[in-house]
């Protein structure tokens, strides 16, 4: 566990964290730290369990999980967030499944040139991304309408918007309170040890 304020372990938690701890454990069995640093106030890890699993883990969205992670790893560049970009890179180069496309995908995101790879509604969306983290206030209607006019149904646009809504508000929690992946198992989709 490392972050720049106190942390709560599962032995130490009282009633309350322990129910929290428990609804923010991962597939792995684990309470990564972006959860953990709420311990002090276990009410907004529940709020911020549910939002997460809301805009990324829904089965209602429509965006194909290794875009959203793409999104999500987009936002975490342009904030500088290396917990997130971690987690969320580790998952968008699993779900792209090509090595060579992913290494190009990342390059891309890095040099903030997604129009070396991307073309369409999804650098549409990318675009998007890059205005709403870097510039929120200069967003407009007519940046609606490019998504809308590159073939991004109004649906998807809502689910773009959340992403990033989201990978805005944790990397400000992340980097505001200095939270390292130490301890965690880093992507979603990580291999047990068993399997590796």
């Amino acid at each position: 566990m490392s972050a720049w304020i106190k942390m709560i372990s599962d032995e130490d938690a009282d009633e309350t964290l322990k129910m929290a701890l428990d609804f923010a454990r991962t597939p792995h069995g684990t309470v990564d730290n972006v959860m953990r640093v709420h311990s002090l106030r276990p009410s907004t890890m529940n709020g911020h369990v549910t939002l997460y699993r809301a805009c990324l883990h829904d089965e209602g969205n429509t965006i194909p999980m290794w875009f959203q992670e793409v999104i999500s790893s987009y936002v975490s560049t342009l904030n500088a967030c290396p917990y997130s970009y971690a987690n969320h890179w580790s998952n968008a180069r699993h779900l792209i499944g090509d090595d060579e496309k992913a290494d190009k995908v990342e390059a891309a995101l890095k040099a903030r040139k997604p129009e070396d790879v991307f073309e369409g509604g999804e650098l549409a969306l990318l675009q998007y991304t890059e205005k709403l983290t870097i510039k929120p206030g200069a967003i407009v209607q007519s940046d609606i309408q490019a998504l809308k006019d590159a073939g991004v149904p109004d649906g998807e646009i809502l689910e773009a918007n959340q992403i990033i809504g989201y990978f805005n508000y944790a990397n400000r929690l992340l980097n505001g309170l200095g939270v390292t992946t130490d301890g965690d198992v880093v992507g979603y989709y990580a291999k047990s040890e068993e399997d590796a």
